[in-house]
């Protein structure tokens, strides 16, 4: 049981750091290298005036399976979308996903990576997967949300972010994604 409740709490963790990770002229920390403090904790809490969503300052599960080694699909993909390349993060992404399909970390890098290339059919696929694994978290919903958002469906990223925050409502970063939703909406323009 202890081996399942640390899984979902790794991929919980991996799933905040992915979300929202387009809400200010950043990327999320989960993408950005790992400084000298934050290498003695596999992930750190996130600073609220950068992107993403909260934080964990729990270690990993499987930290060979979570993206340790900056070899395997995992790292790469990280690796890719920092660097903005999101074809070949998508790639790596996907690589991770096949291989360990019940990793909720590779199916939001993946659904992340789609949404910057603009493959919303798939994201869908790859957050439906996600929900399959963790179940509807606030910081999926936020993700999805966003994604609406980045569409111009604003409607359902309304009702996928209000459901967020009903969940959290005291999160920063999905409260930032309603408040972007409601300026993409005044300006009738969709998130970039």
């Amino acid at each position: 049981m202890s081996w399942v409740s640390g899984r979902v709490v790794m991929a919980l963790a991996c799933l905040v750091m992915l979300s929202g990770c387009e809400t200010s002229t950043k990327l999320t920390d989960f993408f950005q290298p790992k400084t000298d403090d934050q290498a003695t904790s596999s992930l750190a809490a996130p600073d609220p005036d950068t992107t993403g969503s909260v934080g964990s300052d729990q270690p990993a599960a499987d930290a060979g399976l979570l993206g340790s080694d900056p070899s395997d699909d995992l790292s790469l993909g990280k690796k890719q979308y920092r660097a903005g390349n999101f074809g070949l993060a998508e790639r790596y992404f996907r690589r991770a996903a096949e291989t360990h399909p019940r990793e909720a970390e590779a199916w939001v890098g993946l659904a992340a990576a789609y949404d910057r290339l603009r493959r919303f059919d798939f994201a869908d696929r790859a957050y439906d997967q996600v929900v399959a694994i963790v179940g509807p978290t606030p910081e999926v919903l936020n993700n999805r949300g966003y994604s609406y958002m980045l569409r111009g469906d604003y409607r359902r990223a309304r009702t996928t972010l209000l459901a967020a925050a009903a969940k959290d409502p005291r999160n920063p970063y999905i409260r930032n994604n309603l408040d972007l939703l409601d300026k993409s909406f005044r300006s009738g323009k969709a998130v970039q």
